[in-house]
């Protein structure tokens, strides 16, 4: 779907209120409209837009909206089925980047968030045909339209001029805050028919036991529904005891929810019937649909043409077990256990299983929404949902593909900072493979996108659904740990040893128990116990004993965590009363038992007289991969949230003409000469080595020019072949190193003519940097996530040792800090104990600009800048390229929906 970013067709959003609105630049054929908008308005309204309250030549204004060439200015309408009833445009102003904006918004959807709505797309469009500013006259007393300029995020300055203001928004790429929460309250308010409706119709309830439509209507009735039910079907005058409609068309004005369960060839028909009756959320169950585009595109006509909100086509349904609500329009065998775990699938066989497995230990969901084909509503909206949701405690998420990723890791991070997100790692897409030419490209395969995504995201990825199951155990069921470090008590040595290699594979730490903890252990102990952590209390000691050592280490202030490991002998079971012990415990500190020889690998222990279960595992393994999750996720978590910093010494327009003058000798793009790579990397204050190209390398008088060169810069020097075809210079035979003089300069001069002959355009000389550790810093561009950021070894390392991290845009202070702690070697370059170790700021500044770069200029489609050579003192970057190519016209963080 092409949107009005591009000046393409109509985007369907969200107001305030839930209610959607199509947004599309006007045509010819909207001028009627126009007019009955500016007849409607009040006297005051006309009179804050034009000045006067009898504008002349009104007429001839709005057909110039309807009529002029694109160039000359931008008109967005918002519609409300057929209703236009907000308008924004702008005209540029001769010979600058500014245009002059206005709004007109029907007075009885004032106050909804229309003009802020068109405002957002209105400056998304406008940056994609160059405007840089938005400048506007508006009357003091236009309190509401000064709030949408100052609302929507970017930088505002509004300067009194007599009774107005004269008002200047500064546009920009990128994610301007107050867009997350706006969304959030739309979204929320869209999807309160779907997940708490009042009212459910089943269009296709069957009579038939064993059909699709029957078992989800006797679900329904079977959960309790609060609201009222309308089967519908044509042949039935009853069905499970309820009087039964002919058609949707007999629907009752307003019904909240309709479950589509008829045929595919009859899915468009019922949605339309569905949206004249005002239904306003639709569940389409049918399978078939997608692979038939007639049909797609009907159904996808109705639900536009409505305003309703979609789930599917090809789903299992929708579940929500509050009290008020208790609705479940699934056909899943058995009732959705009721807790307070959110889930969310795009399949709806992993939809019954995770459920299942939940209710095998206990477990229950709060809502279960299935996506299918996920026309509509995805992941994203659900993550917008459950921040806002009280009965939900905790997020688990089924997601096949991602449909706007950078979103979603923004709305995940959101959400993840006060409820944990817990994922299922699935196989991504191929789609970004490609013939790479720089090493970002090459490294960015989709897993490793995927997991950046996650990361970023501060969402728990596990690879197995029975992981899913424990970390959810614990995390229902426990607190968060203080760290990685865990104390491990047992009354069986060999479960100690294997808990201690298993927390070493997964990065968990054995801490020293403190002298306190000891005398405390010793006095609890017979003399041949093993005191040190683990801690082996023999098979000898009773339960009360055993609980007692539990105690003291939980109350060390070295563990952030205890692991208690048993079996039960003639003596007893130590792991009687246990969670007892544990709930009359008051450190807030997680608990996770292990029975050896237990064959489920999660269940509670659940204290007699109320309080926390504790998860019991089967294999110390086990419980070590959940601690170690959750415990990077409280790291995750306690960790500053990170800003896009303000970075001094930027000059976007500088690097943008870079781009332009590139487009314009090929509008397809290519890789840029080293000159243009060096104009670029300077307009983003990066620590490039200064250079000197001189071209036509083929005789004498380029070697001349190349000693002069070096004469300037100073020797030792580079000489370096710039080349058609060449990428990889130092594997294609193209840097010659460590040039102490002119003889020399001349004799690499004709080694490299030797080498390239004609190919070879030119010669690039610069000094030679300081030794120091070589990184690689770099840009891909993923046609389903976007621009990545990429870190890692560098110069002949990086394709040896493969050793990077990834991270997507918007980049954070605290993202770039985390890329360089996640690489394999940050501990003998930056860390502690490393031989010398190396400050890690003069990097994360590098990662930023660079993050800003690919932000700013969506334009940059591949960057290469290898080697960054790292020292005590800072970094230089001493090589690089960058190719380009016409920028997407897709804005990830503008509001929209799917359908």
């Amino acid at each position: 779907m092409s949107s009005p970013a591009t000046g393409g067709g109509p985007v369907r959003a969200l107001l305030a209120d839930g209610r959607i609105v199509e947004v599309r630049p006007l045509s010819a054929g909207d001028l009627d409209r126009l007019r009955r908008l500016h007849s409607g308005l009040t006297e005051r309204d006309r009179y804050f837009r034009f000045f006067t309250s009898r504008p002349a030549n009104l007429d001839a204004l709005l057909r110039r909206l309807v009529s002029s060439p694109v160039a000359e200015r931008a008109a967005l309408g918002a519609f409300l089925g057929d209703d236009l009833v907000g308008v924004a445009h702008y005209e540029p102003v001769a010979g600058s980047d500014e245009a002059e904006v206005a709004f007109v918004v029907d007075h009885r959807q004032q106050a909804h968030g229309v003009g802020t709505l068109l405002l957002e797309h209105l400056a998304s469009l406008a940056l994609r045909r160059g405007v840089r500013r938005f400048v506007a006259e508006v009357l003091a007393e236009n309190t509401a339209m000064l709030r949408v300029f100052r609302d929507i995020g970017m930088p505002l300055t509004a300067k009194p001029a007599g009774d107005s203001y004269h008002v200047v928004l500064d546009l920009h790429d990128g994610y301007p805050a107050p867009w997350e929460e706006r969304e959030r309250t739309a979204d929320v308010a869209s999807l309160r028919p779907l997940l708490r409706p009042g009212s459910v119709a089943v269009v296709g309830a069957g009579r038939r036991r064993g059909s699709l439509g029957n078992a989800v209507l006797r679900n329904i009735l079977a959960s309790g529904f609060t609201g009222a039910c309308y089967p519908v079907n044509p042949r039935a005058s009853t069905i499970e005891g309820l009087p039964v409609l002919p058609s949707a068309a007999d629907l009752p004005s307003g019904v909240d929810l309709a479950v589509l369960c008829v045929p595919a060839e009859a899915v468009p028909g019922a949605a339309e019937d569905c949206g004249r009756r005002g239904v306003k959320a639709l569940l389409v169950l049918t399978s078939g649909i997608t692979q038939r585009a007639e049909l797609a595109e009907a159904l996808l006509s109705a639900v536009r043409g409505h305003g309703m909100r979609l789930v599917g086509p090809n789903c299992l349904g929708v579940a929500n077990t509050e009290a008020a609500v208790r609705c479940n329009a699934t056909f899943t065998a058995t009732a959705p256990p009721k807790g307070r775990i959110g889930v969310v699938t795009q399949s709806g066989g992993m939809g019954i299983a995770v459920q299942e497995q939940l209710a095998a230990v206990g477990l229950g969901v709060s809502t279960m929404v299935s996506t299918g084909d996920k026309y509509d509503v995805s992941g994203n909206d659900l993550l917008l949902w459950w921040q806002r949701d009280t009965a939900t405690d905790l997020a688990v998420l089924y997601l096949e593909s991602f449909g706007n990723p950078r979103k979603f890791a923004v709305l995940a991070r959101s959400l993840a900072v006060i409820k944990p997100v817990l994922t299922v790692r699935t196989g991504t897409s191929d789609t970004a493979r490609r013939a790479a030419a720089s090493h970002s490209a090459a490294a960015a395969t989709p897993a490793a996108v995927r997991d950046a995504l996650f990361e970023q995201g501060g969402v728990m990825a596990v690879d197995t659904l029975t992981e899913l199951v424990a970390v959810a155990s614990v995390l229902s069921w426990q607190p968060l740990p203080h760290g990685d470090r865990v104390g491990v008590v047992t009354n069986v040595g060999g479960g100690g040893v294997v808990a201690a290699d298993a927390f070493a594979r997964r990065g968990l730490r054995l801490p020293e128990l403190s002298r306190s903890t000891t005398e405390t252990l010793t006095a609890l102990l017979p003399p041949f116990a093993g005191l040190a952590n683990p801690v082996d209390t023999t098979a000898g000691v009773d339960a009360e004993t055993f609980q007692r050592c539990l105690a003291a280490v939980l109350a060390d202030p070295e563990v952030g965590a205890v692991l208690a490991i048993t079996v039960p002998t003639a003596l007893g079971d130590p792991a009687e009363g246990l969670a007892d012990a544990v709930a009359e415990t008051p450190n807030a500190k997680p608990v996770l038992a292990v029975r050896l020889g237990q064959l489920s690998m999660v269940t509670p222990l659940r204290p007699t007289r109320g309080g926390r279960p504790v998860p019991v595992f089967g294999d110390p393994a086990d419980a070590a991969g959940a601690l170690a999750t959750i415990s990077r996720y409280a790291r995750w978590r306690s960790r500053p949230k990170g800003d896009v910093p303000d970075l001094p010494g930027i000059d976007p327009t500088a690097a943008r003409a870079v781009v332009a003058t590139r487009l314009a000798d090929d509008p397809r793009g290519g890789w840029l000469p080293p000159a243009a790579v060096h104009a670029m990397l300077d307009a983003f204050g990066l620590p490039v080595v200064r250079g000197v190209e001189v071209g036509g390398a083929d005789g004498a008088d380029s070697a001349d020019a190349a000693v002069a060169a070096a004469d300037s810069l100073g020797y030792p020097v580079v000489v370096k072949a710039v080349a058609e075809g060449l990428i990889h210079k130092s594997r294609g035979g193209g840097v010659l190193l460590g040039l102490g003089d002119g003889a020399q300069v001349r004799a690499a001069v004709a080694t490299l003519r030797d080498r390239f002959g004609p190919a070879l355009g030119g010669v690039f000389v610069q000094p030679m940097a300081q030794r120091g550790r070589e990184l690689l810093v770099g840009v891909s561009h993923d046609p389903t996530f976007g621009p990545l950021v990429t870190v890692g070894l560098g110069g002949v390392d990086t394709d040896l040792i493969a050793d990077r991290a990834f991270r997507l845009l918007p980049l954070t202070d605290r993202d770039a800090t985390d890329a360089l702690a996640e690489l394999r070697s940050a501990p003998a370059i930056f860390g502690e104990d490393a031989e010398h170790p190396l400050p890690t700021g003069a990097v994360v500044d590098v990662l930023l600009r660079v993050g800003r770069l690919a932000e700013l200029l969506p334009e940059v489609a591949e960057l290469d800048l290898n080697p960054v050579i790292v020292r005590a003192d800072g970094c230089d970057v001493v090589d690089a390229r960058v190719r380009v190519r016409p920028r997407d016209s897709g804005d990830p963080f503008l509001r929209r929906l799917r359908a």
